[in-house]
């Protein structure tokens, strides 16, 4: 298998999953280091996109996601599979998710990736499960999996990004 595309759950795996709301609603959202470098060196390989189901809090992930030179569609949890069989073939399909119907893809997809703090039936169908967790370095630990699994290795001095090629450099 050689997968095309890599689709990655924003709440829970890119971030910590925590939201923060104030008295007007909800204002931001934690995301970790690394994990933008890893899509990046990763990117040479695979389309890399993003799905939210956080319709209130999709303005601060779009914002994240844009700012790291990615794609991001809002898309409802309960949608994710039948959104990606109708842009995809899903057999070059790689998703990483943490939720509680994220195992429901991972049944339609070539690979499916979960993050350590994941919900415990998603980490038991998941083909891989990352030791850090959601916002924590675990995107840029799926990375160096996926480049070893499927690419022959990480090729961080190789990438594009690294040899300061890429206009996304110190995002």
């Amino acid at each position: 298998m050689k997968p095309k595309v890599f689709i990655l759950d924003v709440d829970g795996v890119l971030n910590t999953g925590r939201f923060f709301y104030t008295k007007d609603g909800k204002v931001m959202k934690e995301f970790g280091a690394d994990d933008s470098d890893a899509l990046k060196v990763l990117n040479d390989q695979l389309e890399i996109r993003f799905v939210s189901g956080d319709k209130r809090g999709f303005p601060i992930s779009k914002a994240r996601v844009e700012d790291m030179k990615f794609q991001i569609d809002l898309v409802s949890t309960s949608r994710r599979a039948a959104w990606i069989k109708e842009r995809y073939d899903p057999k070059d399909v790689i998703y990483m998710g943490d939720g509680i119907l994220d195992f429901l893809v991972f049944r339609e997809v070539a690979y499916g990736i979960a993050p350590a703090n994941g919900d415990p039936e998603t980490k038991a169908k998941a083909d891989f499960v990352t030791e850090a967790t959601g916002g924590n370095r675990a995107v840029a630990e799926a990375c160096r999996h996926v480049g070893h699994k499927f690419f022959g290795g990480f090729d961080i001095e190789g990438s594009t990004f690294y040899k300061g090629n890429d206009e996304t450099a110190g995002v």
